[in-house]
């Protein structure tokens, strides 16, 4: 992603490369630690923005209210079990997963 464009534009873009997707089909991933969970009250492409921006003091501050982080097994186990859809935006290596209909906590 090109750093000469704006937050608003590059939000526009991820709006783009946002799709639902099912837990089944980003197991490679999970099994490879790429999964970052995103907490349904937050703005998954604010969050997908601030990555691409490197804005690590938000980062921390995410990780450490839980509003962003692993994918609990627990979590993982609900969300295989149901296939559930999840919102997901990729900004590579990462996949930015969204459970915006709160079927499963992120419980370890």
């Amino acid at each position: 992603m090109s750093s000469k464009l704006s937050r608003d534009e590059l939000k526009a873009k991820l709006n783009l490369e946002t799709s639902q997707i099912g837990w089944h089909d980003l197991q490679t991933y999970y099994a490879r630690g790429h999964v970052v969970r995103v907490a349904p009250e937050l703005d998954l492409l604010d969050v997908a923005t601030e990555l691409v921006a490197d804005n690590k003091a938000q980062f921390d501050e995410w990780m450490t209210s839980g509003q962003v982080g692993d994918v609990a097994p627990a979590t993982a186990q609900a969300w295989y079990d149901r296939n559930t859809e999840l919102w997901a935006v990729v900004i590579a290596p990462w996949v930015l997963v969204q459970d915006r209909d709160g079927s499963a906590t992120n419980a370890s």
